[in-house]
């Protein structure tokens, strides 16, 4: 059995990147494991390389998607074609673009409308601990996958001892009162996994300071839903002089 930590992601906006980089902002279709292990790193006052990286690497995570949500993309631009303020190059001089300042055009996805519940589980079981009351006492805020993607609820949903990911989000009792539950009681989920049994995604955190990523394995499940409630806030006791 492996102690498992369950958050409740849900907002106006989400947005959780996977492959973007300078003026293509993606979102995967689910949380991401980078995106998730910083969010955890903003609530325990993480910032150090060495921490975010032990963080998911004493961790496995599975995502139930209890609603997919909406796809938006933004039209966002960067300096806005005036002298001050302007984009810089690597230099730190206004980048100009036949003679003008430059004007960078920037795509960025999101996710409206949608809920995930995330299962999180170590074998080391006083990680997940630390990890729940620090969920519910943030030193930073916490947002979903953008700073921009405040959260609409408080995002911790229980703790437990499950064998598996797969058995944590089938067994997980709530439901999110925003979400339509399907009529064949069935609902995707996202696993990770061996090389051997999934698909591989770079969302393996190793540096945010670099932005270095490591491959990660997962693969799609069909979660049945079993006899849930809808969800209500939870909290669990903890020792503060553990924490430290």
């Amino acid at each position: 059995m492996a102690k498992t930590l369950f958050l409740r992601l849900e907002g106006p906006l989400q947005s959780w990147g996977e492959r973007g980089r300078w003026s293509i902002r993606d979102s995967a279709a689910e949380p991401t494991k980078s995106g998730v292990i910083g969010l955890i790193a903003c609530a325990m006052g993480y910032s150090e390389d060495g921490q975010l990286r032990a963080l998911s690497e004493q961790t496995r995570m599975g995502v139930r998607v209890d609603a997919p949500g909406t796809r938006l993309t933004d039209y966002h631009t960067i300096g806005g074609g005036y002298e001050e303020p302007a984009l810089l190059t690597a230099e730190g001089k206004p980048k100009k673009s036949s003679g003008r300042p430059h004007t960078e055009i920037s795509e960025r996805d999101y996710l409206s409308g949608a809920s995930f519940l995330v299962a999180l589980q170590s074998d080391d079981g006083g990680l997940i601990e630390r990890m729940a009351h620090y969920v519910q006492n943030p030193v930073w805020t916490v947002f979903l996958g953008r700073k921009s993607c405040p959260p609409c609820r408080p995002i911790f949903a229980g703790v437990g001892e499950y064998r598996d990911l797969e058995e944590a989000l089938a067994g997980h009792p709530t439901w999110s009162e925003y979400a339509r539950r399907p009529a064949d009681g069935n609902v995707r989920g996202v696993i990770e996994c061996e090389p051997a049994q999934g698909n591989r995604r770079r969302d393996h955190i190793v540096s945010r300071t670099y932005r270095r990523f490591q491959p990660r394995y997962t693969r799609d499940i069909r979660v049945p839903l079993g006899e849930v409630t809808v969800t209500s806030e939870v909290t669990v006791t903890f020792d503060e002089e553990e924490a430290s």
